[in-house]
């Protein structure tokens, strides 16, 4: 390459000279070069199929910022600004990146990825990683072959491995004075592509690990009991088992999957989990943030302090208002919990689906008897898994009559099944035990439906038969049963932005459609249309009740504001213009993004004229 734009420090790669060359990398797809120029300085001017954007600036514009600005914001992070290399790289002789070509492979590295990538904490810990890889265009996975090629395809660019306040409040502010598409990545664990975008600059929270426990809430609102108090990096499984380990043992709400952070995105879109049915949303549960705003100013966000921004913080969009550093949550007493295991696998096809249908059927009785499920369908065939069957609070005998109905109708239906039973001292037990490890490193299309209490009641059979349109189109199902209404009062149910539907839900869904991120451009059109026209369309005409989960969930619903917010959306879309006007945050389909696109086959971040 023409100058030396990167040197090997301890295993990174930092960054030493900016770059001013021309940006053409975009993975295995072909761009046309439609010509440009500034627009209101930071501005960039596109054409893009008949139409004009105003782009975000990205390398190879004139308005990228030059070497002083990135050295002088790598000395403000304290040396923390990398350049972003796919972890895919060491199995490859050359890195192709947009900032010139390294050479990259190493044998043991290239073993340590390998053994790696399917894993998620593995991929957590990267530093700009996306835990699947649809949205990355997968231009570099690990391969056997190192004179194979290896792009930076869709993931970002630069990154701070931010350690301070002050590193996040450096990366928002230079993004939003250079008018740089900007990302937030603590671990992740995103289906929708959110932890990367093409010529980007991440800041990566993952570091703030803090971790502090309260007997008694002393801050804002009238809450006065025992709370936990975590940094933006944390997650589920870390936070579960410090709780665990005091006396007596705590709980709180976290996701299924233990490895989820739960201070960014998860509550920012609600926070669904095995404790829904007790406490609600993870949102719901919220007490106080700490966030950083578009304009660089940290601020506290309660019920007292900025309100507003404390109540669209609670489920009214990931990437949207502020960027949490610091959250504060209610937690609650552990206790003796049951879980049961239900694993159906019949060759009779008839036969399999009338146990879907009687299973499906009993969905209203598990959420009003306080009763979680998690369960998936159509993974390595006529399989229904039910894994687990989660009573909070519940002894053997108690749960066992609750779900006795649905297995003397399989029972009566001659349907085989394999089913277990056990107890445990505490639910965190029970989390540890029975909620299976997930996977990382794969490429999928990913919607998904809640279906609502009324549908269930009125269309299981309608419901079940989208649930063979979902499975004779290529897509897997998993499913979460409960009702974010059941046991929080009402009173408390407008204090958080999630959709008012998820009170009268039932059965939540999640679809996915496996498709390699670089698959063809018309073959990933395909994918998609199916996705929004076929599978989740069944799944919404059978169930017209229900509402889309914006963290699991197809971005490209037709009218998505009233598919993830309902009536809450004119108030997100106002509290938007309030707290971010010009766009220095994004997530695809959240509150006021209506006229943003990534155009030029999903590479550019532009705003529509």
């Amino acid at each position: 390459m023409g100058s030396r734009l990167f040197y090997l420090l301890s295993g990174g790669i930092l960054l030493v000279l900016g770059a001013t060359a021309s940006q053409n990398e975009r993975g295995n797809t072909q761009v046309p070069s439609p010509g440009g120029g500034a627009i209101g300085g930071k501005w960039v001017h596109r054409k893009w199929a008949g139409a004009d954007y105003s782009c975000k600036c990205y390398l190879g514009d004139a308005c990228w910022p030059g070497k002083r600005q990135w050295d002088a914001l790598n000395t403000t992070v304290a040396g923390n600004l990398r350049v972003d290399v796919p972890p895919g790289a060491p199995c490859f002789n050359l890195f192709q990146g947009p900032l010139g070509n390294i050479t990259t492979y190493n044998a043991d590295q290239c073993a340590n990825v390998t053994a790696g990538f399917g894993t998620e904490q593995y991929q957590i810990e990267l530093p700009a990683a996306g835990l699947w890889t649809y949205f990355t265009n997968d231009t570099c996975r690990p391969t056997t072959n190192p004179s194979d090629t290896c792009t930076l395809g869709y993931y970002p660019v630069l990154v701070i491995t931010a350690t301070t306040v002050g590193d996040i409040q450096a990366g928002i502010n230079f993004a939003r004075d250079n008018n740089l598409r900007l990302i937030i990545r603590n671990t992740g664990h995103d289906f929708l592509g959110r932890s990367v975008g093409w010529g980007s600059l991440v800041i990566n929270t993952h570091s703030f690990q803090q971790i502090s426990f309260t007997d008694s809430w002393s801050g804002a609102g009238g809450y006065a009991g025992s709370a936990i108090t975590v940094g933006a990096g944390v997650q589920a499984f870390n936070a579960l088992k410090k709780l665990n380990a005091l006396t007596p043992p705590k709980v709180m709400v976290t996701g299924e999957c233990g490895t989820v952070g739960i201070a960014g995105g998860l509550p920012q879109g609600g926070g669904h989990g095995p404790l829904t049915n007790q406490q609600g949303f993870l949102a719901d549960t919220a007490l106080e943030f700490k966030v950083i705003t578009a304009d660089g100013v940290l601020r506290t966000a309660n019920e007292k302090s900025n309100s507003d921004l404390f109540w669209g913080l609670r489920g009214g969009g990931p990437a949207t208002f502020a960027v949490i550093v610091e959250a504060s949550y209610k937690t609650f007493a552990d206790v003796p919990s049951t879980g049961i295991t239900l694993n159906i696998n019949i060759a009779n096809t008839t036969l399999f689906w009338q146990a879907v249908t009687a299973f499906t059927g009993y969905s209203n009785r598990f959420v009003d008897n306080g009763i979680y499920v998690y369960y998936e369908l159509g993974i390595g065939g006529q399989i229904l898994s039910v894994q687990p069957i989660v009573g909070v609070g519940k002894t053997v005998a108690q749960l066992q009559a609750i779900v006795k109905p649905l297995f003397s109708e399989l029972d009566a239906l001659g349907a085989p099944y394999q089913t277990s039973t056990k107890t445990f001292a505490t639910f965190y037990d029970l989390y540890m035990g029975l909620f299976a490890t997930e996977g990382a490193g794969s490429s999928a299309l990913t919607g998904g439906w809640t279906i609502g209490k009324a549908d269930i009641a009125n269309n299981t059979t309608g419901i079940v038969e989208a649930f063979k349109t979902v499975l004779a189109s290529g897509s897997l199902m998993v499913g979460h049963i409960w009702n974010a209404g059941y046991g929080l009062p009402k009173s408390e149910w407008t204090k958080s932005a999630v959709n008012p539907r998820f009170r009268a839900a039932s059965n939540k869904l999640i679809t996915v459609i496996p498709i390699d991120g670089n698959a063809p451009l018309a073959d990933k059109a395909a994918a998609q249309y199916k996705l929004t026209y076929v599978v989740d369309n069944a799944l919404k005409q059978a169930a017209p009740n229900g509402a889309a989960y914006v963290n699991e969930a197809d971005p490209f619903i037709p009218n998505w504001q009233e598919a993830f917010w309902g009536t809450n959306y004119p108030a997100l879309l106002e509290l938007r213009k309030k707290w971010d006007p010009a766009g220095v945050f994004y997530a695809v389909s959240t509150p006021g993004t209506e006229d943003w696109e990534q155009i030029e086959y999903g590479t550019r971040l532009c705003k529509k004229l």
